[in-house]
């Protein structure tokens, strides 16, 4: 029996606020694709018939505005239609990436009080708490066709609630409001950055992740979105391929996996060059040059994005030029800036400080928080009258703060204002670090490794050296003795995301303390990361390695700075990630003339498993040229 959507009135609209996202959506040509993945494809009218069916079926269970709907699904078309059902239902999403492992998948559905878990339908679900599970086919499956009339909501309705690191060793959900992302979609606009009628842009980021919101919100406008999968978007030339054969107008993607692909990309940009959005992580010096120098020759454009989850994705936009160095741009209308010394007064033009922001899209708190939300989010007593844009200005944002009930959000970012409002990142004020476009919190890895069985003490950095790259770097204390590396990394690995876990372990006696008692982490020593390499087998290992081998181990080697591999090292194991990865792969094709897909990493990550898919990579090729 077909349920009927309830109504809601709607709030009266502030003075200038935009169109809701979902009448946006109304909007859009019932013909025009609106997501591609894989082999599907649907249209606009296809998409909102399906959102419809799935809104219907959530009313039926009682779901509707402030409900909170947890979309345990991949990248894929059911999640685009269960996360515009679930908006269309007036209800908020929750999502919790299937490849998250299963205690925080659980976590994370009790935690935000889900009332309802959408599921792939093969297991892999959070299966704690009470929230019942339902797999997505069930929701969308055909039936009546229905209008499309989603449930009127109120400006400040819950959208959706998104998880990041925590400082207290718990991840924190954000809450964000309906009118913030509808508004964060005007400001990409109003930027210059979404702009092209029926553009095509590819879904790059995890859904647990804000940038993902920055990339859904484009079909609101009637742009069509393109799911790019795991493999894919894990492997710069099968990226780099996916770019030109779907004719990509956007992509967004962190600096560290923006670099790789640029060598790959087509020597001009055509009728419609590619839009890079690059964020997440700061863009280094010889970056910005490469990107500019780019644009000037038209292969692509680049806009620099900064912003917490908190203030909805996006809070300052820079376009990347051929000359100048790095900065985070100008502030996006929905937001106003403040740069603030510790008594909180403004600092002038030239000065840093730390970055505040205010205003519409400033979030509503910290889900079951109200400490942690009142620490973070402050009374802006300067009020929302301040002029927009200004770095030593101010905003508002609804709840009880300043004048007129605005509040400010802390970011914790040190910023120096430049010329014209421009801002440039200066680094953190506090544990928190981005690495490899990831927000995480030093405190809740720390939290996660102390808690391993036979751990004492812990203290966890991120490095600027790691394998050649910024990595963390675990130092740890025995309660009874050493404990293992290996037992170290399973413990984390079935507690955190695979990009939470260290790089490097390294066992310390006692820790270096300042006069107060406190871990000097200053005087920590330096990970060692490389020397000669020592493939086992030789010098008294236990087994020989294979000419093969002994090429993949010094290979191996020079990517990960491991002195000593064996056949049955695994490369993850050895502190080995996705960026590693694409490296491990550009040498492979540089020291064997094998094109080696990423994707093979993974699915050989011992050493004696990838030479033998290597040999038969290259016996393939030599049959071939016969």
């Amino acid at each position: 029996m077909t349920a009927v959507l309830p109504e809601r009135a709607r709030l009266h609209p502030a003075p200038g606020a935009v169109p809701d996202l979902l009448e946006r959506l109304a909007q859009a040509p019932a013909g025009r694709t609106a997501v591609v993945a894989g082999g599907d494809e649907l249209t606009f009218g296809a998409l909102r018939a399906r959102a419809m069916r799935f809104a219907d079926r959530l009313a039926a269970r009682g779901i509707g505005p402030e409900s909170v709907v947890a979309l345990c699904l991949p990248r894929g078309a059911d999640l685009v239609v269960a996360l515009i059902g679930t908006l269309t239902a007036g209800a908020a999403y929750l999502p919790v990436d299937p490849k998250l492992p299963a205690e925080r998948r659980r976590y994370l559905v009790e935690d935000a009080g889900a009332d309802l878990v959408v599921t792939a339908g093969k297991g892999g679900g959070p299966t704690a708490g009470g929230a019942p599970h339902l797999p997505v086919a069930e929701l969308s499956a055909p039936g009546p066709e229905l209008p499309y009339v989603p449930v009127a909501v109120g400006s400040d309705t819950l959208a959706y609630v998104i998880y990041t690191s925590g400082s207290t060793g718990r991840p924190k959900g954000v809450e964000i409001g309906r009118a913030a992302v509808s508004a964060l979609l005007a400001e990409l606009e109003d930027a210059g950055i979404a702009v092209t009628d029926g553009g095509r842009v590819g879904w790059n980021a995890s859904p647990s992740f804000d940038a993902s919101v920055q990339q859904w919100v484009r079909l609101c406008r009637g742009d069509t979105l393109v799911m790019i999968d795991e493999d894919t978007r894990a492997d710069p030339a099968l990226l780099a391929r996916f770019v030109d054969e779907q004719a990509l107008t956007d992509l967004d993607i962190t600096p560290s996996h923006a670099e790789p692909l640029l060598d790959l990309l087509g020597a001009d940009g055509g009728p419609r060059p590619l839009t890079l959005l690059v964020g997440g992580e700061a863009v280094s010096p010889a970056l910005w040059r490469r990107l500019g120098a780019l644009g000037a020759r038209g292969v692509l454009r680049t806009v620099n994005l900064y912003g917490p989850t908190e203030c909805t994705v996006d809070a300052t936009a820079g376009w990347i030029g051929p000359d100048g160095e790095p900065h985070i741009g100008r502030v996006l209308p929905g937001l106003r800036t403040r740069v603030l010394d510790a008594a909180l007064n403004p600092v002038p033009e030239g000065g840093s400080g730390e970055l505040y922001l205010a205003g519409p899209r400033v979030g509503r708190g910290y889900r079951g928080r109200p400490a942690l939300t009142a620490e973070r989010f402050l009374p802006d007593r300067a009020g929302p009258d301040e002029a927009d844009g200004d770095a030593g200005g101010a905003g508002g944002a609804g709840g009880a703060g300043g004048a007129g009930g605005a509040r400010m959000y802390r970011t914790g970012d040190l910023v120096r204002v430049l010329p014209e409002g421009r801002l440039a990142y200066l680094g953190r004020a506090d544990g928190q670090v981005k690495l490899r476009g990831h927000r995480i919190e030093l405190r809740e890895v720390e939290a996660a490794l102390a808690a391993t069985p036979g751990v004492a003490e812990a203290v966890v950095v991120l490095h600027p050296e790691v394998h050649g790259a910024p990595g963390l770097v675990a130092y740890h204390r025995g309660s009874g003795g050493a404990v293992a590396e290996a037992d170290l990394r399973a413990h984390l690995g079935s507690a955190l995301p695979a990009y939470m876990v260290p790089a490097l372990f390294v066992a310390m006696d006692r820790f270096p303390t300042t006069v107060n008692g406190k871990v000097d982490r200053a005087a920590l020593p330096a990970p060692v990361t490389a020397g000669p390499v020592v493939p086992a087998g030789e010098d008294g290992g236990p087994d020989g390695l294979s000419a093969s081998q002994q090429l993949i181990a010094k290979v191996w080697a020079t990517v990960l700075g491991a002195p000593r591999i064996g056949p049955d090292d695994n490369f993850f194991k050895l502190g080995g990630h996705s960026l590693l990865a694409i490296k491990l792969v550009s040498r492979v094709r540089a020291e064997l003339g094998v094109a080696l897909p990423v994707k093979a990493v993974y699915a050989n990550p011992r050493l004696r498993d990838l030479a033998a898919h290597i040999d038969t990579l290259v016996a393939a090729t030599a049959s071939q040229d016969r």
